[in-house]
């Protein structure tokens, strides 16, 4: 076999010199064209060239002939400049109009240019332009995005379509990377040869270029599985650290605490999934690595019965346990469920939130400090420095997204010292493997698919029509005459719980006094003082009101079983997520419930809703509709969004490069082989020192 070019399969060049990258070429300040053009690049992370070259295109269009033209359509189009002058237009404050007469081998054409007079100086007879615009006929081709091609690109071959940003359009990123793309040699690659061999893949510079030029999802491909590995690498040396950094306290055997509960006091028999999460929890308290556990579920999968296990883990072996939610009504439903699963005379809890009277915190803290309160549950308010705990070993964090680094490093300073506390964070979401692999790739992770015993299926209906409606209004009569109980949900009208508040109450009162105006109605919503909220929560799961007007701060935590009939208006408004856990606020008793969601019935995401029950196959639905980016909101793993890899898609190739992550990590956890080194390199350009740092739960 002839020898090859450094981290490449190209044979060497004639004289048997091999090229040698200079990745410091690479690192160059990118020149864009005047200040908008510099703002547009520092919004889409133009800084250098080897940015530049990682801006890979979104797809690729054919360049138009003129003579192929229609009017009124909007093209792409390879042109030389015959002749180009600027005239002043009569109307005040307007720049001079730049017009230009242009040709390619079938035919000529007119081109308009706005509110740019320099273009005359700078586009000179016989230079060669790509253009996008829209073509008016004799009015000729009014010019949307323009820049010099060179031999970028010639007429009818397919051109690359980047991401742009106001200022800086995607011929002029075409350009600057046709400009560059003697640079793609630099560019160093990370991967072992023996990987690249094993999974068939060009080397890196030629998947670059292809990116741009050639074959771009294979170039896009090849990329992505750098990114997948990189980002796995990271997450399991992180997992690794944190492991191996803080020791938690080892927790004893279950005893008679845990034993007394499962027999004596739950009012039902563990499912076999939350039994077996049980047995996870115990294996790992048993070490004195601390819990690192994700557990999530289909909605009603009782996941608080896990949580409340693990905590009372944490009393038999002497010491306490804590629940943070991120909202004041998520905390306070945590509570009231503990309550119902947990006799009060079994073990002391206690509920802290911005809210609680100063007469009751001071209390409370003091029985916490001293040791008799085992269990606290709790928003942010656990974290002030005022709460001191005598002796913390577990921790469960709800929704853990929803709380800052910081935050959750408090939280681990709560142990005593020199200990960290077990931790299980909990998820109302369903998240799909593809996502659990990336946003908690450096957790264990538990799930819970099965339903308790007496769960009936919830019928769902997407209504959109007066009849609809009227009939809607006249079901849930027909289930308030049984003695049964319904939500009507208001819409998202947009991020402003103010907005929503409004929303809710004009509904409430339209409600009460229109369509269930012979019903006890009640009002609940974010913009509520606590106590108002937990009367109005009160009211209806005691029975003394019919129905709940509510917006989404019923999306969690809420247990009706009585409740038979949900409501959501505007409903393509949600996320299909977020669809599912309101719709499982109901059919949590014997009775048979119905869902009736209003909104277009041609939206995939309701017809979704209609057709599937199963939390995990709507994650799958919701992330093939949204992305990764929008699904997951803040990103789990504190790492970057993905530049190159496309989720759910590219499932395949992430479990590919996780399993190449394992055994590196497993063979050489800190990256010290030299095959690896450039691995090492590469994750410290993408993420940082910073991002392989243990981040507490």
């Amino acid at each position: 076999m002839p020898p090859t070019a450094f981290a490449s399969s190209d044979p060497l060049p004639e004289g048997g010199r091999p090229r040698i990258p200079r990745p410091g070429r690479l690192d160059r300040e990118l020149e864009l064209p005047g200040e908008k053009a510099e703002k547009a690049g520092a919004k889409l992370g133009l800084t250098n060239i080897a940015a530049l070259l990682d801006h890979i295109p979104r797809d690729r269009r054919a360049a138009r002939t003129i003579g192929d033209l229609v009017e009124g359509e909007t093209a792409t189009v390879v042109v030389e400049v015959l002749t180009i002058t600027s005239r002043q237009v009569r109307r005040r404050g307007m720049k001079p109009l730049v017009a230009a007469r242009v040709s390619d081998e079938t035919g000529t054409m007119g081109v308009t240019f706005f509110n740019q007079p320099w273009l005359e100086r700078r586009y000179r007879p016989g230079t060669r332009l790509l253009l996008t615009g829209k073509y008016q006929g004799q009015r000729g081709f009014r010019v949307n995005e323009h820049a010099e091609t060179g031999e970028l690109v010639s007429t009818g071959e397919d051109m690359a379509t980047y991401p742009t940003s106001e200022g800086l359009s995607s011929v002029q990123i075409a350009a600057m990377v046709h400009e560059h793309r003697a640079e793609m040699r630099n560019v160093l690659d990370p991967l072992p040869a023996r990987i690249r061999a094993l999974e068939r893949l060009p080397d890196r510079w030629a998947a670059t270029d292809a990116a741009h030029f050639g074959d771009q999802e294979g170039g896009r491909r090849r990329l992505a599985f750098d990114e997948f590995l990189l980002l796995q690498i990271a997450l399991l040396r992180r997992r690794a650290r944190r492991r191996e950094g803080a020791r938690a306290e080892t927790l004893t055997p279950p005893s008679d605490l845990t034993e007394r509960w499962l027999r004596d006091s739950l009012p039902f028999t563990p499912t076999g999934d939350q039994k077996i999460a049980m047995t996870t929890i115990d294996e790992d308290v048993a070490t004195d690595r601390p819990m690192q556990r994700l557990l999530m579920g289909e909605v009603g999968s009782g996941k608080t019965v896990v949580a409340l296990y693990a905590m009372l883990r944490a009393v038999e072996s002497g010491g306490q346990a804590a629940l943070m939610a991120p909202t004041e009504t998520l905390a306070e439903q945590h509570f009231a469920t503990l309550q119902k699963l947990m006799p009060g005379e079994l073990v002391q809890a206690a509920l802290l939130t911005g809210s609680t009277p100063q007469s009751r915190r001071t209390d409370l803290l003091g029985k916490l400090g001293s040791g008799e309160l085992k269990i606290l549950v709790g928003t942010h308010a656990l974290i002030e420095d005022a709460v001191e705990f005598d002796r913390l070993l577990v921790a469960v964090v709800d929704e853990q997204h929803r709380f800052g680094v910081n935050q959750r490093r408090k939280l681990d300073r709560k142990a005593p010292p020199g200990r960290a506390p077990h931790i299980l964070h909990m998820t109302a979401t369903p998240i799909p493997r593809t996502l659990a692999l990336t946003a908690y790739g450096d957790l264990d992770v538990t799930t819970l698919h099965e339903l308790p015993a007496g769960r009936k299926p919830i019928d769902t209906y997407v209504a959109s029509t007066d009849n609809e409606r009227a009939r809607a209004y006249e079901r849930i009569r027909e289930e308030l005459d049984k003695g049964r109980q319904a939500f009507v949900v208001c819409p998202l009208v947009e991020e402003s719980e103010a907005l929503q508040a409004r929303a809710a109450t004009a509904e409430f009162e339209r409600l009460r006094g229109g369509e269930l105006k012979d019903y006890r109605v009640v009002l609940m919503h974010g913009q509520m003082r606590p106590r108002e909220k937990q009367e109005a929560m009160k009211e209806f799961a005691g029975g003394g009101a019919d129905v709940l007007v509510a917006t989404t701060v019923i999306e969690v935590g809420i247990d009706v079983p009585n409740a038979t009939v949900m409501l959501v208006e505007d409903s393509e408004r949600y996320g299909l997520s977020q669809l599912h856990q309101l719709r499982g606020r109901i059919g949590r008793g014997k009775f048979d419930s119905v869902c009736l969601l209003f909104g277009p019935k041609e939206s995939r995401r309701l017809q979704a809703m209609a057709q599937h029950s199963d939390g995990f196959r709507l994650a799958e639905i919701d992330l093939e509709l949204r992305g990764e980016g929008e699904m997951l909101g803040v990103r789990q793993s504190g790492m970057q969004a993905f530049k190159f890899a496309r989720l759910p898609e590219d499932l395949e190739l992430l479990e590919r490069a996780r399993r190449h992550a394992r055994e590196i990590s497993d063979s050489d956890p800190e990256l010290r082989e030299p095959e690896h080194t450039l691995i090492e390199d590469a994750i410290m350009r993408a993420y940082g020192a910073d991002a392989l740092e243990p981040i507490p739960a």
